[in-house]
């Protein structure tokens, strides 16, 4: 990095308050990023980014704005600056804005390891053997199938950031991710091209599968597009694989946003202490993993992060409020936006899960569809595989899984014991009773 992104943002922070600010909240950040793609022995697309930006919070006469730039010389932040400033004074007045005094905000001291020291080291010859390496493996073990294509990529990047606030609040971090993925693309019997497609995310390098796995869960999930119909609608068990679990379970996290509960958006108003799920549902929100994808030491209003349970044996825990939400509903602030999801895993196999249920469709991903966040209803499209009495029977297409968010929540039955690590929903493969297909 070539930046003092603590000295940058120290600078922004004095001259807005020289230049007429009451209050300011700037946030400096800078990111690396390199990806690779390749197709049939060739690089088909490199893209690397080097950007620094500054995020900027005033409060002029008790009017809130807030403002982004990526030129940081200082003759071009002066004139920044004065705009915004300008700008922010013919805004309304809004009371709840101010900053929290320091003590409120605590001071984050935990561990994470979300920085993999060996990024820096990386070089462009390495990226470009994993690439290779990653398809050899993808194509040899599809080598017995009918294959159209086959699409791999490699990423990584860096990000530092640091924080500071007129109320001497001061803080940084940085990170690394690392990923790998491919698409395929298979020939069907009746002239259809199914694909599948499986990518991977982690904070450290070492922490990713091995080409081999990846390969082998690839070619996995596009033969069992062979072949794939619907069935007749009806309602049977639904066994949400790990990896998707993101798209349905967000029915539930787009609710629980405190802006949502301020504004009546939401179905969840109201709710709390209530009993929403199935007590066997536990849920937590959980900041602090070590590598995890969404770990943090603060969140957007710079307080110390901490474990919290949102659902504990089906019953409503918490909202995620933020400082300025809170005010405004007279409520103790929480956090602003989920880390990552928690939810317990079990001592039993996906496939002892399925094992007992007479009609059972996995459902391995989506497509399309929508949710009402002020009902609870959603529809989506899916894919996946039929099974009955835990025997698959085919793959499943051309169809939708519909519903309301708190029969979903009444009808979870239990969490497997493969807890997917590569996202920051930490879930394992879940189990619900009588969804309609």
């Amino acid at each position: 990095m070539n930046h003092d992104l603590e000295t940058i943002a120290n600078r922004v922070q004095a001259l807005a308050l020289q230049l007429g600010a009451d209050e300011v909240s700037v946030s400096v950040s800078q990111s690396i990023s390199t990806e690779l793609t390749q197709r049939e022995g060739k690089i088909e697309r490199t893209k690397q980014s080097n950007s620094l930006g500054v995020g900027l919070e005033l409060l002029v006469e008790d009017k809130f704005s807030s403002h982004s730039a990526s030129d940081v010389r200082p003759e071009a932040l002066t004139d920044f600056l004065k705009r915004a400033i300008q700008a922010t004074s013919f805004l309304e007045q809004d009371e709840y804005r101010r900053l929290p005094s320091i003590e409120q905000m605590g001071i984050a001291k935990n561990p994470l390891d979300v920085s993999d020291p060996s990024w820096k080291q990386r070089t462009p010859t390495e990226r470009k053997e994993d690439l290779l390496h990653l398809e050899q493996a993808c194509i040899q073990e599809s080598q017995e199938a009918n294959v159209r294509s086959i699409t791999t990529h490699v990423w990584d990047a860096y990000i530092e950031s640091h924080v500071c606030s007129s109320n001497g609040y001061s803080a940084g971090w940085n990170r690394t991710s690392f990923g790998c993925g491919g698409e395929l693309t298979l020939v069907d019997n009746d002239g259809r091209l199914p694909e599948a497609y499986d990518y991977r995310s982690s904070r450290h390098l070492n922490d990713l599968p091995s080409h081999q796995e990846l390969a082998q869960t690839l070619l996995q999930k596009g033969l069992s597009r062979i072949g794939s119909s619907s069935i007749s609608s009806g309602k049977m068990a639904l066994l949400l694989e790990n990896r998707v679990a993101a798209r349905l379970l967000n029915v539930l996290i787009g609710p629980l946003n405190g802006r949502s509960i301020y504004e009546q958006r939401s179905c969840l108003a109201g709710k709390l202490g209530s009993k929403i799920a199935a007590s066997s549902l536990s849920l937590y929100d959980d900041p602090l993993i070590s590598r995890g994808l969404a770990s943090r030491p603060f969140d957007g209003d710079g307080f110390a992060t901490k474990r919290r349970s949102i659902i504990e044996e089906g019953v409503l825990n918490m909202y995620f409020i933020n400082l300025y939400n809170a005010r405004r509903l007279g409520v103790d602030p929480t956090t602003g936006s989920s880390s990552n999801l928690v939810i317990p895993p079990s001592e039993h196999s996906p496939e002892e899960l399925m094992a007992d249920h007479p009609k059972l469709i996995s459902v391995e991903g989506f497509l399309g569809g929508n949710t009402n966040p002020i009902t609870g209803d959603f529809s989506f499209g899916i894919t996946g595989r039929y099974f009955e009495h835990g025997q698959f029977v085919q793959g499943i297409s051309e169809m939708n899984i519909s519903g309301n968010l708190f029969d979903m929540l009444e009808r979870f039955q239990a969490a497997a014991n493969n807890v997917w690590t590569y996202s920051s929903y930490r879930v394992p493969s879940l189990l619900f009773e009588d969804m309609q297909f």
